[in-house]
C-alpha cells in the first residue's frame, strides 16, 4: 500500500512541477496567440493524433462552451479530404510535442496555400512544425511521469493546462458572462442551475417576523424566536422595506446593560440593505450572499417591491447551487 501511494505521489508531483513550469514561459507568444483567435473571422480548429489528438477534443469543447466557435480535424482524415472543412479564416491550433508528428508535418503545405494561421503547441522549439508555425507556444517539460518516459503524461497535462489558459483568457476578453454560459448549456442540471431565477427559490415575506422602526430590542428578540429566524424584515408603515435586523446586529449595542432590551432596534439595523431583483439568476443571489456575509437578501420587483426574501440557509440546502 505504502509503495502504490509512493508511486502516485510520485506522478501528482512531477506532473505539479510540469504545469509549474508554465509560468515562466508565458510571455508574448501567448498574448499574440489570444489576440490572433479573438481576431479570428472564422472557427478554431484544433489538430493532434494519439494523446495529443484527446487533449485537442477536449479543448475544442472548453473552447466552443465558453464563446469560441471551434472544431476538430483529424490530422490523417484531414489528408484525406476533411482539409476542406479548413478556410483562409480559420486559425488552426496544431498539437504535438515534438512537433514532428508526421501526419501533421504533411498537413502543413497545403494548409499553407489554404492561407489559415498556424499556432502550435510543442515541447520542441526548433521543430518542423514551429518553424511553420507564425505563433509558437511552449509547453515543453523537463520529464514525462511516465517511469520509462514514454508514455505522454506530464506532456499532455501541461499542455491540457495551456488549452485552458488560452480557453479562458478568451472568455475574459469577450466578456463572456453568466448569462452567455447559460445559453450554451440549457440541458441537464448545469443548465438548470444556470437558468434558475430568483423568483424561483425565494420565500414569500410573510414567512419572516416583521417589525418596525420603533420596536425594542426584547419585542425584537422574541419575534424571531417565535418563527425560528435569525433575521427580521423592518417595514415602514405604508409596507414597504425600512431595512433588515439579524440577532448579530445587536453587538452593536451594549448587550449589557439592563436597559438594552428596551433599546429601539432603529439604531442597530441595516437601513440600506443589500437587495437583489426577483429577475436575477440564483447564482448571483448566492454569490451576493457568500460575499457579503449576508444571512437574508430581500428579493424587490422592478417597482422596488419587496416579493420575497433568499436566505443563505434556502441556497445551502439547495445541493444544484454549491457548485457556484
Amino acid at each position: 500500500m505504502k509503495e502504490i501511494l509512493r508511486h502516485a505521489r510520485e506522478v501528482i508531483r512531477i506532473e505539479v512541477e510540469a504545469v509549474q513550469g508554465l509560468f515562466d514561459r508565458l510571455d508574448e507568444n501567448f498574448v499574440r496567440a489570444v489576440e490572433t483567435l479573438l481576431a479570428c473571422q472564422g472557427r478554431v480548429v484544433v489538430t493532434g493524433i494519439g494523446k495529443s489528438g484527446l487533449v485537442g477534443r477536449k479543448i475544442v469543447a472548453t473552447l466552443t462552451s465558453t464563446g469560441t466557435p471551434a472544431i476538430f480535424l483529424h490530422p490523417v482524415e484531414g489528408l484525406h479530404g476533411d482539409l476542406g472543412m479548413v478556410t483562409a479564416q480559420d486559425v488552426l491550433i496544431a498539437i504535438s510535442n515534438s512537433g514532428e508528428t508526421a501526419e501533421i508535418i504533411n498537413l502543413l503545405p497545403s494548409l499553407k496555400k489554404i492561407g489559415a494561421k498556424i499556432i502550435c503547441l510543442t515541447g520542441c522549439l526548433s521543430s518542423t512544425m514551429a518553424k511553420n508555425s507564425q505563433i509558437v507556444i511552449d509547453v515543453g517539460v523537463e520529464r514525462e511521469a511516465c517511469p520509462l518516459g514514454l508514455a505522454p503524461t506530464s506532456s499532455t497535462t501541461a499542455t491540457l493546462v495551456m488549452g485552458d489558459a488560452i480557453a479562458v483568457a478568451l472568455m475574459r476578453q469577450r466578456k463572456f458572462g453568466e448569462k452567455d454560459f447559460a445559453l450554451l448549456h440549457p440541458g441537464g442540471s448545469l443548465g438548470e442551475r444556470l437558468n434558475l431565477r430568483v423568483k424561483d427559490i425565494m420565500r414569500p415575506p410573510s414567512q419572516f417576523p416583521a417589525v418596525s422602526k420603533k420596536t425594542t430590542v426584547g419585542e425584537f428578540l422574541l419575534a424571531i424566536n417565535r418563527q425560528g429566524t435569525d433575521f427580521a424584515l423592518v417595514i415602514h408603515p405604508d409596507g414597504t422595506l425600512a431595512g433588515i435586523i439579524a440577532d448579530r446586529d445587536l453587538r452593536r449595542g451594549d448587550i449589557g446593560s439592563p436597559l438594552f432590551p428596551a433599546r429601539l432596534i432603529e439604531g442597530l439595523m441595516s437601513s440600506n440593505p443589500s437587495t437583489i431583483d426577483e429577475g436575477s439568476s440564483a447564482a448571483e443571489a448566492m454569490r451576493a450572499l457568500v460575499e457579503n456575509n449576508l444571512v437574508a437578501l430581500p428579493v424587490l420587483d422592478k417597482k422596488k417591491h419587496l416579493k420575497g426574501v433568499v436566505t443563505l440557509r434556502d441556497v445551502l440546502n439547495r445541493g444544484d447551487l454549491r457548485a457556484f
